[in-house]
């Protein structure tokens, strides 16, 4: 008689037969896949690393003052609104999709940032400022949500339609006018130092880190990994792989909104013929040169980081050397064409 409680012992021969198979994490009742040797990221991100320690040792051996508070907020300055764009543009990615829209998402936001706290006065004008633009922002995010999963249409052409028309409202909203304004509050965000460093690096190295922890540490985030690594069987395994993508586009567009009130805060203007221009593409070329695939499967937001550092700081390097920035163009274009390449080599 079996004592209940009592597992019988296990031969040998059965235990070889019978591997154990563990759950997938965050979907009960799953199999996890094997493990393959060249599908896991080693912490830290060394390749990137390596590549952003000899673009510093280089600059501090052959660059005339570079060594100084003054280089580091610039080149730190010029990063800010990239990396905050590509934090959302990482989760976009990581679902297998792409944002063209970020740009539009911050003029949109740098339009009407300055319409609310020039009409209303005192803190409330500046309350209802950040969360008034981040929210119009953020209903971008969630219309180009609305078509990749209600409408199943190409993230790509889905996005391209607010990448012409959101601009375009931006600017039938001021009427193509200018707006110039001086508030000290408003800008604290952009102008803002604290310690000597500017109050915009303080939010990015924020955002980075929380959404570090997002990935890796919430059931969101074991979420996205698996939608853009098979959004069929992460359906079938009940991932709500509409939702986590509606939320991935959504906090894109809210980050983006943000961006824009940091940038026209830096330049005490809004002009939305200017602002977020091309802010797409720098977002992106963050993404891949930081190792993430833009084939979607993987979100690592230090990898962004970097990856945005190092192309400021090719940019950096060169135009401090005397190379013309339409070089420096070309030299970042090649950047991301070889880390497209290795991404590719890497999956072979």
């Amino acid at each position: 008689m079996k004592r209940i409680g009592h597992r019988a012992p296990v031969s040998a021969a059965d235990a070889h037969a019978a591997p154990a198979t563990p759950e997938t994490p965050g979907i009960p009742g799953t199999v996890a896949p094997p493990a393959r040797p060249g599908n896991t990221r080693r912490l830290p991100v060394t390749r990137e690393i390596v590549v952003l320690l000899l673009l510093l040792a280089f600059n501090l051996l052959f660059t005339q003052h570079f060594w100084s508070l003054q280089t580091f907020n610039v080149n730190l300055t010029q990063v800010v609104t990239i990396v905050i764009v590509g934090i959302g543009m990482t989760l976009v990615v990581a679902t297998g999709g792409i944002d063209l829209s970020v740009g539009a998402s911050m003029a949109i936001a740098g339009t009407l940032a300055p319409l609310i706290f020039l009409n209303v006065d005192g803190p409330m004008g500046i309350v209802l400022a950040f969360l008034g633009s981040i929210a119009a922002a953020t209903l971008f995010g969630v219309f180009n949500g609305l078509l990749v999963t209600r409408l199943k249409v190409q993230p790509i052409v889905a996005t391209l339609v607010l990448f012409i028309a959101g601009r375009g409202i931006a600017q039938v909203i001021v009427d193509g006018n200018l707006q110039v304004f001086n508030n000290d509050a408003f800008q604290w965000i952009a102008l803002g130092k604290i310690a000597g460093v500017p109050v915009q690096v303080f939010v990015m190295l924020v955002l980075v880190g929380l959404f570090i922890w997002i990935v890796r540490k919430t059931l969101f985030g074991q979420y996205l990994l698996v939608t853009g690594g098979n959004e069929s069987a992460a359906f079938l395994c009940g991932v709500p792989t509409r939702r986590v993508k509606m939320i991935a586009y959504s906090v894109c567009g809210a980050l983006a909104g943000l961006a824009g009130l940091i940038s026209i805060g830096i330049n005490s203007s809004s002009d939305p013929n200017v602002t977020g221009v091309g802010i797409e593409l720098d977002a992106i070329a963050a993404v891949a040169v930081g190792g993430n695939a833009l084939t979607g499967g993987k979100a690592w937001i230090g990898g962004t980081l970097l990856g945005a550092l190092i192309i400021q700081l090719v940019r950096y390097t060169l135009l401090a050397h005397g190379v013309p920035d339409a070089a420096a163009l070309v030299v970042k274009a090649a950047i991301i064409v070889a880390a497209v390449y290795i991404q590719r080599r890497n999956r072979a």
